[in-house]
């Protein structure tokens, strides 16, 4: 939390202006229309706007205090400040974006958040989420990561039985530079 308290401009700046398109035509298409987003991590608050200017009701959180009241002036609404392992929400959701989110929990911690995403969601609900692509947990610039490739995000969700998986591929990263580092995308559909 320290990293993006102290560096949360730089990091809004970085991430705002992401092309991110192709994710939302995997994601947007299994919503109804006029659903109802959770923006689960929402850092710069890119992803929401997009999704409030295509008509949908988003709600939003991160962690960040810092990050939160930036997100805040970007989407025009309130962001909530909370950790993804303190949510409470229960059959609100048609839809989860947890972009770049999932990966700052710690692995054994996994399980249990993404059974709480699962009650979110309103039945035939679907999670977006990613990881950084690869096996393990490490530190690297004050910021921890859990990484997870197919075999990982398999096993974690045939674990739960809350979750089944609708789709798993892989993206480089869109920031510029940063190209050569992959991401894992899944799409994940609820079955409670």
């Amino acid at each position: 939390m320290d990293y993006y308290e102290n560096n949360a401009k730089a990091f809004v700046e970085a991430t705002l202006w992401v092309d991110m398109q192709l994710l939302y035509q995997r994601f947007l298409p299994l919503l109804p229309e006029r659903a109802h987003i959770l923006d689960a991590g929402c850092g710069s608050g890119r992803d929401a706007k997009s999704f409030i200017e295509r008509g949908y009701q988003v709600t939003a959180f991160d962690a960040s205090a810092e990050i939160a009241a930036l997100a805040e002036k970007e989407i025009e609404q309130p962001v909530q400040v909370q950790r993804l392992q303190d949510i409470q929400y229960q059959h609100q959701f048609d839809g989860i974006w947890a972009c770049a989110s999932l990966l700052h929990v710690p692995a054994k911690e996994l399980p249990d958040v993404f059974r709480r995403l699962a009650c979110a969601l309103k039945p035939n609900g679907v999670i977006y989420c990613s990881f950084k692509y690869g096996q393990g947990e490490y530190e690297k610039q004050g910021r921890r990561f859990t990484d997870m490739d197919e075999a990982g995000l398999r096993a974690l969700v045939a674990e739960l039985e809350v979750l089944a998986i609708n789709e798993l591929w892989v993206t480089a990263d869109r920031r510029p530079g940063r190209e050569h580092e992959l991401w894992l995308n899944g799409i994940l559909v609820g079955c409670v």
